[in-house]
């Protein structure tokens, strides 16, 4: 398991994006050396996790609980046969293109050791947005990566420090609950009967999904 890249975004125009003022910084490209990784403070205010990552939308982006992105080359490879078009790594506004980890199906709370210090902590599956619609230029593509809920994982930072490309990527700890980035994507979006089973995972869970798996367990029962 390993790191094919490190990817960062730059503020560019977009006529379809979420964020003010027409700026999106969903266009990542590889990064050609180190790049530093650090909490970038509660949501609202901080950006992304990567040092020279552009988030450009503070209200949906970014954070501490959305600090990285992660999605696997596999899942890109997929599409790609399905969408008939080349997808470079960092297309799906990734920071992180991974090889032999199976990110979607990643643990919520798991932890991530990538080259000699940094640690990340799964929390959430992508939910798809008008931005990434826009960026992607495929019809229905919203409903399309809703469907498939090969969502990759959004992180936060445990432990800061630098990674590269080519850093192994080695899972240290793995809760022994069941709530994937994928079944937490399919709760809080088509399954939503499926909420309470996201109470396992915890306050590692994304805070926004155990308040919303909380409501329903309120107005529903468990």
């Amino acid at each position: 398991m390993k790191l094919l890249s490190v990817n960062l975004g730059r503020p560019t125009a977009s006529p379809n994006t979420d964020g003010p003022g027409g700026v999106t910084g969903i266009d990542k490209r590889p990064a050609d050396g180190p790049v530093t990784v650090t909490d970038p403070g509660p949501k609202g205010t901080g950006g992304s996790g990567l040092a020279g990552d552009a988030v450009c939308d503070l209200r949906h982006h970014g954070g501490s609980d959305q600090a990285v992105y992660a999605f696997a080359r596999e899942e890109l490879d997929a599409w790609e046969k399905e969408l008939g078009r080349p997808l470079p790594n960092g297309t799906f506004g990734e920071n992180l293109t991974t090889l032999g980890l199976p990110v979607s199906d990643a643990r919520i709370g798991e932890r991530w050791r990538i080259g000699g210090g940094v640690v990340l902590e799964v929390t959430a599956g992508r939910i798809p947005c008008r931005t990434f619609a826009g960026h992607l230029d495929e019809k229905g593509w919203v409903k399309r990566f809703t469907r498939a809920a090969a969502t990759g994982a959004y992180l936060r930072v445990v432990e800061p420090g630098t990674i590269r490309a080519g850093d192994p990527v080695e899972i240290v700890h793995r809760p022994d609950h069941e709530v994937t980035a994928a079944l937490q994507f399919r709760a809080v979006t088509t399954e939503r009967e499926l909420l309470p089973l996201l109470l396992a995972a915890g306050e590692a869970l994304h805070p926004e999904a155990l308040r919303q798996a909380r409501k329903y367990v309120a107005a529903h029962g468990s």
